[in-house]
């Protein structure tokens, strides 16, 4: 048992030959602030985002090294990754359209907790637990959703 223990020591740290994805969410936005569905339409941040925004640039300016910083191309998330690339040293943001959030079709720009009584169809889709329900309007499904953040990544690796 002692063996086997010590070999897995070696499996908790990195290898140099793996890459470490830090996942960071964008800061707030005056529309989250009002419970305002945003899917993939462009809202910049607001002060308390470019606070939040800036408390986590401040923490990941200690890690030894960032090599690249992605970002969807929608305000809010390439605000978020610049303040974060300026305090790392000045890394360029590269922004793709696929790392956008998901489509809501539908539902995107209005007030959550009225959502169901003005869109209840779409409403409906969005609390679906099938990973196949598109949302009307457009929106897209969780499969679709997983699909173009993966394509995404691998394209970028």
């Amino acid at each position: 048992m002692a063996e086997s223990h010590s070999s897995d020591a070696s499996f908790s740290s990195i290898q140099p030959d793996c890459t470490e994805i830090i996942v960071v969410r964008h800061g707030e936005t005056a529309w989250n602030a009002d419970g305002r569905i945003q899917g993939h339409l462009d809202v910049e941040l607001n002060e308390s985002g470019r606070q939040q925004a800036a408390a986590v640039a401040d923490r990941l300016s200690k890690e030894p090294k960032i090599s690249v910083i992605y970002s969807s191309d929608l305000q809010w998330a390439s605000e978020t990754a610049q303040i974060i690339a300026t305090s790392c040293g000045g890394l360029e943001v590269v922004k793709d359209p696929d790392l956008r959030e998901r489509h809501l079709g539908d539902l995107q720009g209005l007030v959550l907790r009225e959502a169901a009584k003005l869109n209840t169809k779409a409403y409906m889709a969005f609390l679906s637990h099938s990973t196949e329900q598109e949302i009307p309007g457009g929106g897209e499904s969780l499969d679709q959703l997983y699909q173009r953040c993966t394509s995404a990544l691998e394209r970028n690796e």
